[in-house]
């Protein structure tokens, strides 16, 4: 893979800002910085610059709230034609205690997915993802299930009991939050980087043998901006706590190590998830092995719903 350009979403802050920035400083030519308002973008990107001693970012704005903004920030890539060798789709949240919907009918959580989908399969049909591309998103532990607190939905249960078993409808229902979803934010949360994973592994099925993909979580790094919307407990008092606890977090930094290590990865390792070891929120990162997130099915379903939600086939 040649280090010409890379595309990180998410990147005013935290994780995404943390990564653009080791990117360069790891030897990449140029770096596309996105978040969701251009005034916010233009100041990471000067301190950015300011930071490395060089002028080798770019921001573009991108709220994947919105498919109107995909499509703007796509016309923009494709006006500006360069292949993108790395696509870091780092965006994400941990819902809070209310459900939320964006306006096109989406649970806040699940959003990033629909948006990175609109962004990810653009730049594919643009022509914009060059031979040996590699395609990183943010995955996150919960997905294995064995995170207290944090259970994933039984996705063929509860097909059963609200779709006569159509799991192509019931991910529906879950990406909309729909009301015969009884809403938890960690249900939601895990919910969310289970799907991740199924999409990138229906993803690596589809996209040309030399571009890979991969689902990476960056483990426990509780000083971003993903926990803004939790709960009094949770952000003010169990997640100074989780910081405390030898073991139980890295910084935002090691983080996003995770990803340009992924960066290098091979195709034959594409549609993986890699995270900590099990009940392990930091440390090296392995390929996860588990029949929930394994299940061809259950992909496949995955990818129609988000083709159904998003509007966009590959």
């Amino acid at each position: 893979m040649e280090k010409n350009l890379a595309l990180v979403t998410g990147t005013t802050s935290g994780l995404g800002y943390s990564a653009a920035k080791q990117l360069v400083q790891d030897g990449w030519n140029h770096v596309i910085v996105t978040g969701r308002s251009q005034p916010g973008v233009d100041e990471a990107v000067n301190r950015l610059k300011a930071e490395t001693g060089t002028q080798n970012f770019t921001g573009i704005a991108l709220d994947l709230n919105f498919s109107t903004s995909v499509k703007k920030a796509l016309a923009v890539l494709v006006k500006r034609g360069a292949p993108i060798d790395f696509l870091l789709l780092n965006a994400g949240l941990m819902p809070g205690k209310e459900r939320v919907v964006t306006s096109e009918n989406i649970e806040s959580s699940q959003a990033p997915l629909i948006g990175h989908h609109q962004l990810t399969i653009g730049l594919l049909k643009a022509g914009l993802l060059a031979a040996g591309t590699r395609i990183v998103i943010a995955g996150a532990e919960p997905a294995r299930g064995d995170v207290p607190m944090f259970k994933y939905t039984d996705l063929a249960a509860f097909a059963t009991k609200e779709s006569k078993g159509d799991r192509v409808s019931a991910i529906e229902a879950i990406l909309r939050s729909s009301p015969n979803v009884k809403y938890n934010p960690n249900t939601a949360y895990t919910d969310a980087k289970v799907f991740i994973a199924w999409w990138v592994a229906a993803l690596a099925r589809k996209i040309p043998e030399n571009i890979a993909v991969y689902a990476v979580a960056p483990g426990a790094a509780p000083d971003t901006q993903a926990v803004r919307h939790l709960g009094f407990i949770m952000k003010h008092v169990m997640m100074p706590i989780v910081k405390l606890i030898p073991g139980m977090s890295h910084s935002v930094d090691e983080g996003a190590k995770r990803y340009l290590a992924a960066s290098k990865f091979g195709v034959d390792v594409s549609g993986k998830f890699f995270c900590s070891p099990p009940k392990k929120m930091t440390g090296p990162i392995e390929i996860m092995r588990y029949e929930h997130l394994d299940d061809r099915v259950n992909q496949d379903a995955l990818w129609q719903a988000v083709i159904k939600v998003s509007g966009v086939d590959i």
